[in-house]
């Protein structure tokens, strides 16, 4: 390998496949920490798997005001503009619907069961949370349980991009399971990003071409589950507290970071048939496809983009 090939670093994190790329063979080690770091803290701040978590150390103090790490703070303010950004549609307090839909630890240990499985029903509501932003401390009020998994893991992205390419001096491209972000000058040609049902099909349906910002792709596809004889997913309508009703298979969005890419197409899912108007008021280039295969693209989705 040469030094202008692309180099690329996977690992296994935050349930998925985390895996960095950058044309530089001489920044692998440097970026590889940087990587690794920022996948620790972000898993140490905002999994609600591990019981020593910031986030699992709020539940344990709900109805107190915490004082929480700069993490942490970020992820919140990230979670709590997704939710104002889409009326809610991308909600934090859904934790507790999402566990009693069965996805109460790690995805990989998330098993089939034939038992029932009753909603919570409607999410409490983000604007049931105390954020101050001067202390900063969060108040989470007593049986809330938060969920910032639908923009951790791209915040993480974002962070780990801005970070790797000052760490290489040359563009990196990040991927978190489908969460993309790209800093940094980008190589001749830009970035070519697949984009498929499954983030780790070799044989991506379409690809793009990507300089800066983020793309995600949030789907129904392949986080899903049975639970009572029925096939549930990880994304909840807070409206309801069940899985988003079916409609898109999967949502890719361009943005200006990966965590608008990703309040946008998480929020395309749970939105259904509506979504396509809401991605064209906000101006997001997007690819929508429906449960059929069907393929709808909005806003200019790039020219670039091959099926």
């Amino acid at each position: 390998m040469t030094a202008t090939a692309p180099c690329r670093i996977r690992m296994s994190a935050l349930g998925t496949t985390a895996e960095l790329v950058t044309a530089d063979l001489a920044a692998l080690p440097s970026v590889r920490e940087v990587m690794a770091d920022e996948l620790a803290a972000i898993d140490a701040a905002c999994s609600r798997f591990r019981p020593d978590s910031e986030i699992s150390r709020l539940h344990d103090s709900r109805g107190t005001a915490v004082r929480v790490g700069p993490l942490l703070a970020e992820a919140v303010i990230a979670a709590l503009r997704a939710a104002e950004l889409t009326n809610g549609v991308v909600d934090p307090t859904v934790g507790a619907a999402v566990r009693a839909l069965g996805y109460d630890r790690d995805f990989a240990q998330v098993a089939d069961d034939a038992g029932p499985v009753t909603p919570t029903g409607p999410a409490p509501g983000w604007w049931r949370l105390r954020w101050d932003p001067e202390e900063p401390s969060l108040l989470v009020p007593r049986g809330v349980w938060l969920d910032l998994g639908a923009t951790a893991k791209a915040l993480a992205a974002d962070r780990i991009a801005a970070r790797a390419a000052d760490a290489a001096g040359c563009g990196v491209l990040v991927s978190l399971g489908g969460d993309v972000a790209v800093a940094g000058q980008p190589p001749d040609g830009d970035w070519q990003v697949g984009v498929a049902d499954d983030h780790a099909d070799p044989q991506p349906e379409a690809s793009i071409t990507l300089a800066e910002g983020g793309l995600a792709t949030s789907g129904t596809a392949r986080r899903r589950w049975s639970r009572g004889g029925r096939a549930v997913h990880h994304i909840v309508d807070p409206r309801t507290g069940d899985s988003a009703g079916p409609c898109w298979r999967t949502v890719s969005v361009v943005a200006a970071t990966c965590v608008d890419s990703n309040i946008a197409s998480t929020a395309a899912i749970v939105m259904g048939v509506a979504a396509p108007r809401w991605l064209a008021g906000s101006a997001l280039p997007a690819r929508l496809v429906a449960e059929d295969g069907t393929v709808t693209h909005v806003a200019g989705w790039p020219a670039g983009a091959r099926a």
